[in-house]
């Protein structure tokens, strides 16, 4: 057999998510939680798990082996497919489920079946017979009856009632209770119905694709296979027509009324024990979000909260919410995101909030940093943040109860550790069956220049095999924009890095203008410009660490990238050839009117109204500056970045004289978790930049 290689580790373990416990849901009274867990960390099939945090023992609720046939892609309903894109999901078998309020019993879908199986009790899992395939089920608090999507229809069913539609329309192109493809991949609302608290209602999205253009996904390797028609919103297109309503459990149903005009994005509803139902909304131009209180019985609604911004506000995970009766919202404040109670900053301007993750024991827990590079958790109580994390690295939680979950990776070795607490104490560890990668990342973390980017430097850990004193050609691995960092104190953020240091790189990597965790004004500066400022940072971080790091050969730099960072990757050979001498593009958006619109627009504006934002980014438009080394790589089956974005740079590079390398990946989404593609991209990645950049093979 042939030996272990990181390309062939790396894919074959998911980027090392298979084996990780995750998904955690506590009890509200503390004694137990659930979570989701495969068998092995080359095992894509998640199981259903329990743990009793007194005695703190686990044991199996659900394993996919034993209710159905392996799963095939095939098998899932096509808005299961769409929803695993959304959250990119690269694990199979049970990836999502439900549970009533005491955490007695859990619903989850398998292949479009739909099974119950108690939590608390021996009881299950067991198959409710559906008319359709089953998406996205859900439990109301009492655990009697499950809510689920079939075909974008709503319908109900429960153990002893029989499977029966509540809410449908005639058009396939109106859905009921599913998240339109915007809210899903932009806002962080991945659902579109919630139950009231006594279950006898819910609130549920009905979303109208008509006005949305039909773009088509074809597989140019399967030509007899007809191309697939998806509705994509971009930048400066109609977006789906999202309304609410509150139905019984006949269907009579009363519609929230909000001005949709002014307010078209349906950003967040909650519907919880003791809180009204509560929907926020959102303008088109992102500059307000509006907190309604709805009453479900007659649909009007009363506002309770306006935030203002005159760039953008931004969506916070986990607000708003309510505790003891007053409203819990992230807004910025000056150069700091902080937590608001009823209006009041609760938490020091010194932290950036990242998150609302619950309440512990009656007390806020939030997620947020003070250093970019690291996440915490605090707990908020009269009006203090008290940290309860310490070590240095990246931090989440789930809670119930007296409960919290804290799940947490840093630069140690080995899987992230999930560990259980009760009140400061200690329970249980949850153990991980991850894999640990095959390269042990060594990273210098540095902060450079006047705006102190946070950047890592990695080199060969083969020492024997090259002078400490020779240059090395360098590789930035950045991704460089909104919403994602890379420079974090997590070793598994770096060991794809390490490897690509291994074969010979001394690899670069900084977080820029644009990325979050420091600040407002910080990740407002690439407004209206997701190029300049962005390519700035990452000239001026590599100009500063080679004044410290006389190993970087300047003379010898290449790029890489992935969706955003493939952009920046085209975009710094492009632009900065003095720089930049080959770059790989991977997923590139290269029009930005060829993306979404609550992306694009939080970014650059509407293209009707701010046309040169677009000029300014547009990469097509610069094609016939390409003279360095460029590696284009795209999946056919992206619905995402769409592979138009790749093919248009390609023509016009083509049609200004300019050769380049497109490398199409058939079948192949946004994401890659197609085994044997992940592990050769890599290798194609190094085979290239070694060639451009004249780079020696260290035999790692």
């Amino acid at each position: 057999m042939d030996r272990d290689t990181f390309p062939r580790q790396h894919a074959r373990t998911r980027r090392f998510t298979l084996g990780a416990p995750r998904t955690f849901r506590v009890a509200a009274a503390g004694t137990h939680l659930t979570f989701l867990r495969s068998g092995s960390g080359s095992d894509a099939v998640n199981r259903l798990w329990v743990l009793d945090v007194e005695s703190a023992t686990e044991r199996v609720l659900a394993d996919p082996h034993q209710l159905a046939k392996a799963e095939e892609p095939a098998d899932l309903p096509e808005a299961e497919q769409r929803r695993r894109e959304r959250a990119r999901e690269v694990g199979g078998g049970i990836v999502s489920y439900s549970a009533d309020a005491g955490l007695t019993t859990a619903a989850f879908a398998l292949a479009g079946r739909l099974y119950v199986t108690g939590v608390s009790t021996e009881d299950g899992p067991h198959r409710l017979e559906t008319e359709g395939a089953a998406f996205d089920p859900r439990l109301d608090r009492s655990g009697t009856r499950i809510a689920y999507v079939s075909d974008g229809e709503l319908r109900l069913v429960a153990p002893n009632d029989p499977d029966r539609s509540l809410l449908a329309d005639d058009d396939p192109d109106v859905t009921w209770g599913a998240a339109e493809f915007i809210a899903a991949e932009e806002m962080g609302r991945s659902r579109g119905f919630w139950w009231s608290p006594d279950g006898a209602r819910l609130a549920v999205t009905r979303v109208d694709n008509r006005p949305v253009p039909e773009w088509y996904i074809a597989d140019p390797a399967r030509p007899s296979h007809p191309p697939v028609a998806i509705r994509y919103p971009a930048a400066g297109a109609n977006n789906a027509e999202v309304s609410l309503h509150v139905t019984d459990l006949v269907g009579a149903t009363v519609e929230i009324q909000w001005d949709r005009d002014e307010y078209p994005y349906l950003a967040e509803v909650s519907w919880e024990a003791g809180d009204p139902l509560t929907v926020t909304v959102q303008s088109r131009d992102q500059r307000r979000v509006v907190i309604l209180v709805a009453d479900p019985d007659t649909g009007v609604t009363t506002e309770v909260h306006r935030i203002v911004d005159d760039v953008w506000v931004e969506l916070v995970p986990g607000a708003p919410t309510w505790l003891n009766g007053e409203l819990v919202t992230a807004e910025d404040d000056g150069e700091a995101r902080r937590l608001m109670v009823a209006g009041r900053p609760v938490t020091p301007s010194s932290l950036q909030v990242r998150a609302i993750v619950g309440v512990l024991d009656g007390d806020l827990v939030i997620s947020g940093s003070s250093d970019p590079t690291e996440t915490h958790l605090f707990v908020v109580a009269e009006g203090e943040a008290r940290r309860l994390t310490h070590l240095a690295g990246m931090h989440s939680a789930a809670v119930g109860g007296d409960v919290i979950v804290v799940s947490g990776s840093d630069m140690g070795r080995g899987p992230a550790r999930s560990v259980v607490h009760r009140r400061g104490v200690e329970m249980a560890e949850v153990a991980s069956y991850a894999e640990t990668p095959l390269v042990d990342p060594v990273v210098s973390f540095e902060v450079v220049g006047s705006r102190e980017l946070r950047a890592a430097v990695l080199y060969p850990r083969s020492g024997e095999a090259r002078p400490d004193s020779a240059p090395l050609p360098v590789l930035l691995d950045p991704y460089g924009g909104p919403h994602a960092q890379r420079v974090v104190k997590s070793s598994g953020a770096f060991s794809t890095s390490q490897w690509f240091a291994d074969q010979g790189f001394a690899v670069v990597v900084i977080d820029g203008r644009g990325t979050p965790g420091r600040g407002p004004s910080w990740e407002r500066a690439v407004s209206g410009d997701l190029a300049g400022p962005v390519l700035e940072d990452q000239v001026d971080g590599l100009a500063a660490l080679a004044r410290s790091h006389p190993r970087l050969d300047l003379g010898r730099v290449g790029i890489r990238g992935w969706s955003f960072g493939g952009y920046l990757a085209a975009l710094a050979v492009l632009r900065r050839p003095d720089v930049f001498h080959a770059a790989v593009a991977g997923a590139p958006v290269t029009d930005w009117r060829l993306y979404d619109t609550h992306y694009t627009e939080r970014y650059l504006g509407h293209p009707d109204e701010c046309p040169q934002n677009y000029e300014r980014t547009d990469l097509t438009a610069e094609a016939g500056a390409l003279s360095r080394p460029l590696m284009l790589v795209h999946g056919l089956a992206d619905d995402n970045v769409v592979v138009a974005h790749t093919l248009q740079l390609s023509g016009a590079l083509l049609a200004a004289g300019k050769p380049h390398t497109v490398l199409p990946l058939s079948g192949v989404t946004h994401m890659t978790p197609q085994e044997i593609v992940a592990e050769n991209l890599l290798e194609l990645q190094v085979r290239f930049l070694r060639q451009a950049l004249a780079v020696e093979t260290l035999g790692a």
